[in-house]
């Protein structure tokens, strides 16, 4: 079998650890098919935690669940503990284990040479511990002083440890995400809530159909990319020999090419979460109404690539790992009766960045991308501050938004593909810090021509 294993791996071009992992990866798909025929609460239950112990076990070994019931059973500790702080407790506790993980395995070295490990698997997890301990934490407030969000997702009783696990490795989806509440889970296993209409509900079979097709179109398309767009070559003469035009091309292509990666992964994840059942989110308010499954949704590629503006990116990119960080980190430093500023995005992104891992190009990714977003959204107060006759005026400003992202969003992500702060800076460096200088003249330049409400100027006008 060994022998086997090698041999296909060799013949596809990737490590065998690699290909036990697609291998496990893809079995996601019947794994989450196969939940729904499962009868009864305990046994879907005990289904979620096994099935995905299981795939954790034949992905990366035993060592893999040990590393998982770390942060697991802190969190449900502090739940049952100390309930007033378990939320905050649980987050220290478990980014702390994580960056432990990370310092120690260090795996953005072995994805590069197409190594991995369960630490990928461990992130996702993670934020799957921290939601369900806040969202306990505030099963405890007062309504009045709750969000929205918060009053949905709150948990007034603690889960038992077997809806807690089986949350937490659902059917293998803690691989990649997508990440989901607590709540969402315990209604869908109960058939309460949307889950609740029908006995059946509606059918996965075509969104799951249009989700694989989807996934097979960019694996072909990011292995064809490949071979023209390799990062090697930003270590080869060649590239030194450019000029600024064309390196600055090259590094769109590799940051576009890389993409297609992970578009094809969380393509995988939302055909899983699709024909699970847990990824309907409801209907659409068509006629006739079609079912909604955008809680399986991690990407929305033609967002990405065809982005307006900055603002937009963590709306269409990661979306739900973005939707964790509004909703766990973002918003819960606004003080009340305050507009959030810039230090609540760069802390944000601060904490994405050290969720991806303590490399050096992360960091500078996501702290650039927090300057990457201020500058947007300053094109975007003088695109609203012009008056709708100057219509010309006002388009350009959203191509001028539209080509600012496109261009600082490639140039940004070079850190976060070749990692190391040395390789980093010399790409940076080599297009003279375009990307890096672009944003925070803009950002100077909003403190010197600040955007006036059109409205505004026209009331005074009158």
């Amino acid at each position: 079998m060994e022998f086997d294993m090698e041999t296909v791996a060799a013949s596809v071009g990737v490590s065998v650890p690699v290909l036990r992992f697609l291998l496990c990866f893809v079995a996601t798909i019947p794994v989450g098919f196969l939940w729904r025929l499962v009868p009864g609460r305990l046994a879907k239950h005990v289904y979620s935690a096994f099935s995905g112990a299981l795939l954790s076990y034949l992905s990366f070994g035993f060592s893999s669940n040990l590393h998982f019931f770390v942060p697991m059973l802190l969190g449900y500790a502090a739940m049952v503990l100390y309930r007033p702080k378990c939320g905050i407790i649980t987050f220290f506790l478990a980014f702390g284990y994580l960056i432990g993980c990370h310092v120690y395995y260090m795996s953005g070295d072995a994805w590069k040479e197409g190594g991995i490990d369960a630490t990928g698997a461990l992130m996702v997890l993670t934020l799957k511990v921290i939601s369900c301990a806040i969202n306990y934490n505030d099963g405890l407030l007062n309504e009045e002083e709750l969000r929205e969000v918060q009053k949905k997702y709150r948990l007034i009783e603690l889960p038992s440890l077997i809806e807690y696990f089986g949350y937490c490795l659902c059917c293998g989806s803690h691989f990649v995400g997508p990440v989901y509440e607590m709540k969402d889970y315990l209604d869908w296993t109960e058939r309460k809530g949307i889950w609740a209409h029908s006995d059946k509900g509606p059918s996965p079979y075509g969104a799951t159909f249009r989700a694989l097709i989807q996934a097979a179109f960019c694996m072909a398309l990011y292995l064809y990319l490949l071979l023209y767009y390799p990062l090697s070559r930003f270590t080869e003469p060649i590239y030194q020999e450019w000029g600024f035009w064309r390196k600055l091309t090259y590094q769109y292509m590799s940051s576009f090419t890389a993409r297609w990666k992970y578009y094809f992964i969380w393509s995988i994840s939302e055909a899983t979460i699709i024909i699970s059942g847990l990824g309907f989110s409801g209907w659409t308010e068509s006629s006739p109404p079609k079912p909604k499954w955008d809680r399986a949704k991690n990407v929305d590629i033609l967002g990405v690539e065809l982005a307006k503006s900055s603002v937009a990116l963590p709306l269409v990119w990661n979306i739900q790992v973005s939707t964790w960080l509004r909703h766990y980190v973002y918003e819960r430093l606004i003080t009340k009766g305050k507009k959030p500023g810039f230090f609540q995005l760069l802390a944000t992104q601060t904490v994405s960045a050290v969720w991806h891992g303590l490399y050096p190009g992360y960091i500078i990714f996501f702290v650039q991308s927090a300057l990457i977003i201020a500058g947007s959204r300053v094109i975007y107060r003088w695109e609203q501050a012009i008056p709708r006759n100057m219509a010309l005026v006002k388009k350009a400003l959203v191509f001028m938004n539209f080509a600012y992202t496109l261009l600082v969003l490639n140039y940004s992500a070079i850190g976060f593909l070749v990692l190391s702060l040395h390789e980093s800076l010399a790409l940076f460096r080599s297009v003279y810090y375009i990307g890096t200088i672009l944003p925070i003249a803009l950002i100077l330049l909003g403190y010197i021509i600040p955007a006036k409400p059109a409205r505004s100027k026209a009331r005074k006008e009158q």
